[in-house]
């Protein structure tokens, strides 16, 4: 069984150079296509995650103190 080399696969086995400016100038051309959020959304979600970050570590918080308090009454 022969199985003829695809084009794509002899473009993947040609060896392409590195080039810092193609980079840096790819990069800026995919920077400029990135919707940026605003000031007032940026701000309000970021309080968000801090408000969910808060949320969970209470929330594990006093899970672990009644755990503590569960097996104090247990093994004591």
């Amino acid at each position: 069984m022969n199985k003829k080399i695809e084009p794509v696969a002899e473009a993947k086995a040609e060896k392409v150079k590195f080039n810092p400016l193609d980079f840096v100038q790819e990069s800026k051309d995919e920077l400029s296509k990135v919707v940026w959020p605003s000031r007032q959304q940026l701000i309000s979600e970021s309080v968000a995650v801090v408000l969910m970050v808060v949320l969970s570590a209470s929330l594990i918080y006093l899970a672990d103190k009644l755990f503590v308090w569960m097996a104090g009454k247990v093994f004591l």
